[in-house]
């Protein structure tokens, strides 16, 4: 029989009331193994207003009890690490490697928020006038809400809930309609942690439940990960409604191959950033652009990424799983298409891959492009998908300009063994993360997420010391104290009736 996936509102995982559902698949199958409800506006309502009465009571927990909470959390994360990846994979597809990944990297956002106490710290000057001090206090803001995407369901989520939550909000996590059951699994073990009532609230649905949340007038905060125009239109409905919005974009991630880089590592690194995860994450590397004579690494590079299999979750010989739907498959296959059209020499084509047992998976082989210019549709959009395109340049310059003219701004990497080019690299790229020898920059999370241009919309970005003063607001207080007001007398003690 097939799972019903519940809400969680008020502390209690509820069946909903809707008649509205939608089915979720198996990407590797195409089977359904869940339906999903998409809330009714009651439904919504009760999440609102039980998130409301949650954050008058958390915002005046102690902090160390909230922090306590997080401690016990990311204990218990780690505990059900493995059970995690498990069910992870089988809604998303990916491989059970990459799922762990996918878990640990939120585990870390958990342990940061359990250090949230000196990311709450104010200031003070004394005597800033004769006898007057000001301080700043940082204060939570209230009902808090996140929209979350089908590739990151466990690391994305924990991006969010836990450094609201711990700065004093209560928080509504809205997860992608295609993967909704980790979310829920992440929801029990807050609950076990000793989370409070109320304090997370889930709720599922699509557009119409995210215009919700977008317009209800007592959240505060909307955080979103997702495509451009997704994203663009989260930003601007949102601010509409005078709530604080983080939204992430799209990419087209490059990674720039000098001439004087190690080849192995290269193409080792090379290969894992641009298929791994089937390439269905924003920080992928979509883009190869080699300076000079590194172009005539590209023949071996299409030798190691035909090496590169799909499989099914627990195929321990698989690279990477299956798109995530039939929809986002066709659309890769598209963009593969257009791409020989206009004249891009494919050098490897995963158009018609097949893995054996799995007939109605969403399968696509290893693709790699030459001879790709600027102008041609599989330059200029994501593609989403294990399609790496290859741009040659003569110089280092060249190559700086051509990225700096591309609309996104998320991640890109430089491969050299020249100081002197990496730093004029990482000074002149418009692009929020950089790695020098690393292909995919995530920072950890005492950093921030920190994405440019067409890859972000809004002003403070996802973990790290930015998303506690995305969650919090900052009150100033300026006070004096009259020396003539201070008790004076023998006996100052208080009588005790």
């Amino acid at each position: 029989m097939t799972q019903s996936v519940p809400l969680y509102i008020g502390g209690e995982f509820i069946q909903s009331k809707t008649n509205q559902w939608i089915d979720v698949t198996n990407p590797a199958t195409n089977e359904v193994i869940a339906k999903l409800p998409c809330a009714s506006t009651d439904e919504m309502s009760n999440a609102v207003d039980d998130a409301k009465r949650a954050f008058n009571e958390w915002k005046n927990v102690a902090i160390s009890e909230r922090a306590r909470v997080m401690l016990r959390y990311q204990h218990l994360l780690k505990e059900h690490h493995d059970e995690l990846a498990q069910l992870l994979s089988h809604e998303t597809g990916k491989i059970l490697l990459d799922a762990k990944g996918d878990v640990w990297r939120g585990i870390e956002v958990v342990e940061q928020a359990a250090n949230i106490a000196s990311n709450m710290m104010g200031e003070t000057v004394e005597n800033v006038a004769t006898d007057i001090d000001s301080y700043s206090l940082i204060q939570p803001l209230g009902v808090c809400s996140g929209i979350t995407p089908f590739n990151f369901p466990a690391m994305i989520p924990l991006w969010m809930f836990p450094l609201a939550i711990a700065a004093g909000n209560s928080f509504i996590l809205k997860p992608s309609e295609q993967v909704p059951l980790t979310s829920i699994r992440l929801a029990q073990l807050f609950e076990q942690a000793g989370a409070p009532k109320g304090v997370l609230q889930i709720v599922h649905g699509a557009k119409e439940q995210v215009d919700y949340l977008l317009s209800h007038p007592d959240i505060r905060t909307v955080s979103f990960v997702g495509s451009v125009p997704v994203a663009e239109y989260i930003y601007h409905t949102g601010t509409l409604h005078n709530k604080r919005v983080q939204a992430f974009a799209g990419a087209k991630n490059h990674m720039v191959i000098m001439p004087d880089a190690n080849k192995n590592q290269v193409i080792s690194n090379l290969v894992g950033a641009s298929v791994g995860a089937a390439g269905q994450r924003c920080m992928a590397i979509s883009v190869a652009v080699f300076v000079g004579d590194s172009k005539q690494w590209i023949d071996d590079l299409c030798q190691e990424m035909a090496l590169m299999k799909p499989g099914a979750w627990d195929d321990e010989q698989a690279a990477y799983g299956p798109l995530i739907s039939r929809a986002a498959k066709q659309r890769v296959l598209r963009l593969i298409s257009e791409g020989k059209a206009q004249g891009a020499e494919c050098l490897l084509d995963g158009s018609d891959c097949r893995v054996d047992g799995f007939p109605e998976g969403n399968w696509v082989g290893p693709t790699l492009f030459r001879s790709v210019t600027a102008d041609m549709s599989i330059y200029q959009q994501e593609i989403f998908g294990p399609v790496l395109i290859c741009l040659e340049v003569d110089t280092l310059e060249e190559a700086i300009e051509l990225i700096n003219q591309n609309p996104y701004g998320n991640g890109t990497s430089i491969f050299t063994s020249s100081g002197g080019a990496a730093r004029k690299y990482q000074h002149e790229i418009q692009v929020g993360q950089v790695g020098v020898n690393v292909p995919i920059p995530v920072p950890l999370p005492f950093f921030s997420f920190t994405g440019w241009r067409g890859s972000f919309y809004g002003d403070l970005h996802a973990y790290g010391k930015q998303a506690v003063r995305f969650y919090t607001e900052t009150k100033t207080v300026t006070a004096r104290w009259f020396d003539d007001d201070i008790p004076t007398g023998p006996n100052l003690t208080i009588q005790l009736k």
